[in-house]
Parts: structure tokens; C-alpha cells; sequence
């Protein structure tokens, strides 16, 4: 297991990083007139004045040929704020194996990779990394980087096989505390998610997701782990990423891998939101006085960018795609504690059209509006990528671009080619998205919410390959778009979280592509872990906490920074 060695500031190779100059100022890539919203948003005057460029007349960027506007682009120098929460994560059946191992139950994904024809290559999560028997080296692995701070999910189906509390399983709480008690040994803190997309297969065979009672179900669960784990664990995320957490109800190319109804998806939803209402009504009443930790929900969404920032119709239709994405789940928890109107009323009026009699989305009661109105201590948010967005009537890009209608909402919504790729079709890199989502979420939501960066990471080919100088390029492009978020625009963000600690089962693409900071031979029986450029790339920005000044970076910041 080759380890990072933090007991000095980490060393990272000459090919870990290449922070350049643009060839040309005028390179950009885009024309677009400049908005107010970006010259608050970002001043290269002060940039340059606070932050002791080298050279003040040539700023740097991480990726000079297509993302090189001085005002939004140029590199930051300064550091986080001092308690900021450095993290990295997992989840259980991506990374976990040992499927059938003790009294272990079945889950959706047991079954829905077993079923075969659903994964790529016919992968199944069955062995993944083998962390059920690893964990004491993912730890060192972890504590090698020098965080302090570990994401990690429980797998309900271990701990009850049949998900509910009859079948309690003593080998599942065995597991569970040795990992969070190895953790604290070392000085790690848990951050734990209750739900990461692995459903007892025993309960979706009662309706899972579809059922009345799933709410229910889900408080029981909930109440297990604080109780057992809640005197050591003191954060805690219910649900990761919700539309994820439903897509094999819809789409059905994730577990359970139900083609479903329009209705289907709601109803999901739907019971969904009361789980989680649920679980956080029994932290807060039962347990968090004692145990007082913090219990949130990891939210996810791409940026949504107006083409033309100086068009109305566009800022509209970039609007329209994050309320309808992102506000879905948001606006119950952290506005109004109902969907927002638009959506209501758009589905009200689609359902009538379909001939109903009333609308497919359910509707919340007064209770559980108040239930979910304020129910999470923090905003999680799981970030990767952004995508241009523009009126359907106002679309006159470039043809040869893959562009795709967002539902019947009058949104073309697609990606540049031109942004740098990763191995995932859907996934780009574009720092500066991560800023302005930010910004968003701030504004929409209020200033005071404290916002967590729960994942954010990119994917290569499945290669054996530890010189992953395109994931250290983002994982540095992204943090100091964060930085000045915070720095400059006085966003409340108080973490950031690095997905994956290692390579691992990435759903319907089975070992094809991978996120991780640490490289698994998935040949080898053992599963042996071996630290890429990214991983010592991630542990120098942990070590000085951000980006200090050039100027006080004479030794460790010219080794990994092509300049």
C-alpha cells in the first residue's frame, strides 16, 4: 500500500500540475459581453492587489487555452479559514465487497448487477476494493493525506438484512464501530450518509422508494444508527444526491432498475423528502442535545449557464433548469417547505392535459411542510460539472453540438466540446462553475446556511496510470474557485469534500471509469492501493490549507506547479 507521508509538507512531482500564463489575453472562449454579475463577482484589480502575483500584467491559470478571462479565470493566492473541514469520501457498496459475507442482506444493487446486463463489462460491486476488510488501510491512506475528515456510507443492508430493526445484525454494528473507532484513533472524524443508494432488496420487494410506509421505514433505520454510532459520529447526510437515489424508478438504469411512470418518480421523490423530514425530527428531538452533532442532505446539480448573460431569455431559461433540478429537493428543505410553485403548477397542468384528475405530484401536508421547512443544519452539495443553458426560441449555436431539450420547459441545455473532457461522457471540467453555483445557492437560499462541498471529482479511463495530471488540474482549479468564493465573494462554505479516496464500483460503468485519488489494481485478489500524483497533489493543498502567497511558497510550490 503506497501511502502519502504527510509527518513534513508533501512533495508532489514536476508532472503533477501545470499552472500557466495564456498564450494570448485575447484567447477566451467566449465573446460575450461582460456582465455586472461577473465584475462583482471577481475583480482583477483587487485580485492583484491582495494576493502578490508574480507578475502582476500576466495572471496564471490552470487551463489557459479555453478558460482564460483575467476577471473569472486568473489563479488566487490566500488560504481557507483556519477550522475549514478538509474531506474525502466513499460510498458502502462501491467500495465495501463482501455482499454475502455474516448475516449480510441483499440490496438493490446485489441484485439489480447480478441480474446481469446492467453494468458494463458485467461488473458487480461483489469484492470492489474490499474495504469490509481493508478499512484499517483506507484509514492510514486517509491519515497519510492529513485529513481530518472522512465521508463515508452505511449500508442498510448490513446492518438490517432485512431493513428493519427485527433483523438487527450484530456483525453490521461490528463493522461500523470498528471503522468510526479506527478513524478517531487516528484523529479522523466520521461524516457519515445513511443512505448512498443501496436499498435492502427485502423492502423493495415491499415497494421500496414506491411504498407508504418507506418513510417510516427509513426514521427506524435512522434511529439505529444514532443511537449506536451517534456518540462518535457528528455529522450526518440522510440522503446522497436524491434524483440519483430515484433514477432506477424512472430511467431505470440504476437499481432497482424499474422503466416507471412520470408518477413514479414523483411519488419516489415524494417519500424521499418525508424520510429525510423524518430522520432529522428524530436527531433533533431525540438525540442532538446529547450527542450534538449536525445532520444535513447532499444535494446535487451542475452549474447552469446562461449563454448570453446579456440576454434575459436566457438568464430566465439558466434559472428554469436549477429550480427545476436542483430547487426540486431544495425548496422543501431549505425555502418554503413545499416544491417550488412553478413546478406545481407545470405538473398540475401536464397532468390535466394527460387527463387526470388531479395532479401526479403529491401534495405535502401542513404538518409535513413544517417538518421539512428548515430540516438540515447545512446545505451538502455534491459538484462536478456545468452545462450552457438557453431559450428554446432563442437557439442558434453551433448545430454539431449535442444539444438536448431540458423536458417541455422551452431549455436547450448541452455542454461545449471545447471544455476540457473527462472519461465520463457527461463530465467537464469547468472550475468557474463551481463558484457561481455557489453564489446561487447563497443568494436563493440565504448567506447564513453553511455550505458543504459533499463530492467533486473527475474520471479517467481505466488505466493503470498514476500520473493523473488531468484530475490534479481540477481538483486544484476547483478548490481555488472555492477559495475565492469565499474569500472574495464572503460565501459561508465551511468544507470541502474530494471524491473518491480511491478508485471503486462506478454504477452502470462498472471499474471503466475511475475517481479516485489512489489507484486499485482490481486484478490483484489483494486489492492493493497505491497513491497517485492527485492524491499528494490534494495533500499539499490540505497542508497549507489553500493557496499561500507565491512568495511563501519558495520550496514546495515550484515543485508541482509548472510554471
Amino acid at each position: 500500500m503506497a501511502q502519502v507521508e504527510v509527518t513534513k509538507r508533501p512533495t508532489i512531482g514536476a508532472k503533477s500540475g501545470q499552472l500557466k500564463r495564456a498564450v494570448t489575453p485575447e484567447c477566451r472562449t467566449s465573446d460575450k459581453p461582460r456582465t455586472m454579475m461577473s465584475i462583482i463577482l471577481f475583480s482583477l484589480v483587487g485580485f492583484l492587489a491582495t494576493t502578490g502575483a508574480a507578475d502582476e500584467s500576466e495572471p496564471l491559470f490552470v487551463y489557459p487555452d479555453v478558460f482564460n478571462d483575467p476577471e473569472r479565470d486568473a489563479f488566487y493566492y490566500g488560504t481557507f479559514p483556519e477550522d475549514f473541514k478538509w474531506s474525502i469520501a466513499t460510498s458502502s457498496y462501491q467500495i465495501e465487497g463482501a455482499w454475502n459475507v455474516a448475516d449480510k442482506g441483499e440490496s438493490i444493487w446485489d441484485n439489480f448487477t447480478h441480474a446481469g446486463g446492467n453494468i458494463a463489462n458485467g461488473d458487480t460491486g461483489d469484492v470492489a476494493c474490499d474495504s469490509y476488510h481493508k478499512y484499517k488501510e483506507d484509514v492510514q491512506l486517509i491519515k497519510s493525506m492529513g485529513l481530518s475528515y472522512y465521508r463515508f456510507s452505511l449500508s442498510w443492508s448490513r446492518i438490517f438484512p432485512d431493513g428493519t430493526p427485527a433483523s438487527a445484525s450484530e456483525d453490521g454494528l461490528r463493522y461500523y464501530n470498528a471503522l468510526i473507532d479506527e478513524l478517531l484513533a487516528n484523529g479522523i472524524s466520521p461524516q457519515v450518509t445513511l443512505y448512498h443508494w443501496d436499498l435492502p432488496q427485502a423492502l423493495e420487494d415491499r415497494g421500496g422508494f414506491l411504498s407508504d410506509e418507506f418513510p417510516q421505514w427509513f426514521e427506524d433505520y435512522a434511529d439505529y444508527c444514532f443511537e449506536k454510532f451517534g456518540d462518535r459520529a457528528k455529522f450526518w447526510i440522510t440522503f446522497n444526491e436524491p434524483w440519483a437515489a430515484i433514477a432506477g424508478y424512472g430511467e431505470g438504469n440504476f437499481a432497482p432498475g424499474n422503466h416507471g411512470l412520470e408518477v413514479d418518480v414523483y411519488t419516489s421523490g415524494h417519500n424521499l423528502l418525508l424520510g429525510h423530514g423524518r430522520a432529522y425530527q428524530k436527531y433533533d428531538k431525540v438525540y442532538q442535545t446529547e450527542q450534538k452533532g449536525q445532520i444535513g442532505i447532499a444535494l446535487s446539480s451542475d452549474f447552469i449557464e446562461p449563454f448570453d448573460r446579456s440576454d434575459p431569455r436566457d438568464m430566465v431559461a439558466a434559472d428554469t433548469v436549477l429550480m427545476c433540478y436542483l430547487g426540486y429537493f431544495a425548496n422543501p428543505i431549505f425555502k418554503t417547505g413545499d416544491y417550488p410553485a412553478f413546478i406545481k403548477e407545470k405538473i398540475a397542468s401536464t397532468s390535466e392535459e394527460q387527463g387526470f384528475s388531479k395532479s401526479l405530484l403529491p401534495e405535502f401536508s401542513r404538518d409535513q411542510k413544517d417538518m421539512l421547512r428548515g430540516s438540515s443544519d447545512f446545505f451538502g452539495l455534491n459538484h462536478y460539472t456545468t452545462t450552457y443553458a438557453r431559450d428554446s426560441d432563442n437557439f442558434e449555436v453551433d448545430v454539431n453540438l449535442t444539444a438536448s431539450p431540458y423536458g417541455e420547459l422551452g431549455v436547450i441545455s448541452w455542454q461545449d466540446p471545447n471544455w476540457p473532457a473527462s472519461h465520463s461522457v457527461w463530465l467537464y471540467s469547468v472550475p468557474w462553475g463551481l463558484r457561481r453555483l455557489i453564489n446561487w445557492i447563497s443568494t436563493e437560499y440565504g448567506e447564513d446556511i453553511p455550505i458543504y462541498i459533499t463530492e467533486n471529482g473527475i474520471s479517467t479511463e481505466d488505466a493503470d496510470d498514476l500520473s493523473d495530471e488531468m484530475r490534479v488540474n481540477y481538483h486544484t482549479a476547483y478548490i481555488n474557485e472555492l477559495l475565492k468564493a469565499i474569500n472574495i465573494d464572503k460565501c459561508n462554505v465551511r468544507g470541502y469534500t474530494a471524491w473518491s479516496l480511491m478508485d471503486n464500483f462506478e454504477w452502470a460503468s462498472g471499474y471503466t471509469e475511475r475517481f479516485g485519488l489512489h489507484y486499485v489494481d482490481f486484478t490483484d485478489d489483494d486489492r492493493p492501493r497505491t497513491a497517485k500524483d492527485s492524491a499528494r497533489a490534494y495533500a499539499e493543498i490540505v497542508f497549507d490549507n489553500g493557496f499561500p502567497n507565491s512568495s511563501l511558497r519558495k520550496i514546495s510550490f515550484s515543485q508541482w506547479l509548472i510554471w
